[in-house]
């Protein structure tokens, strides 16, 4: 006897209520180059104090993990010339974003900075960073 599955009906004010919770619980991952040095013992870090800048509004997504690379104090070595990946994970962007700049805000110089950042569907992000 062949079993037959019976599609269920959701209720609409649930399906709402679930739909406002993906939004708030929405994430930007940003995959990172740190493209090839001819230098050796390059070492990279991330703080986190680094945040996603809606180019239309003050919001400012907070970094939530990062992959590949470590957090401050902590340092990483960079492969001698090959190109370095790592990805960051950011709370989401507002609705309206439609650009943002990755900034990563500290008291010294040399933060990583890529600007205008076209925003997409998926929130999912290829950027390279420069020295």
């Amino acid at each position: 006897m062949e079993e037959i599955i019976v599609k269920p009906i959701i209720a609409k004010e649930l399906l709402a209520s679930l739909k406002t919770k993906v939004e708030e619980e929405k994430q930007v991952i940003v995959h990172c180059c740190f493209p090839a040095s001819p230098f050796l013992g390059n070492l990279i870090r991330i703080w986190n104090t680094t945040y996603l800048f809606d180019n239309s509004s003050e919001h400012q997504s907070k970094l939530i993990h990062a992959e590949n690379i470590t957090i401050f104090p902590d340092w990483t070595p960079v492969p001698f010339m090959r190109d370095f990946w790592f990805t960051l994970i950011f709370s989401g962007l507002p609705k309206g974003c439609k650009s943002f700049d990755l900034k990563e805000v500290i008291p010294e110089e040399g933060g990583f900075f890529v600007e205008s950042i076209k925003r997409n569907s998926m929130d999912v992000y290829r950027v390279k960073i420069s020295e």
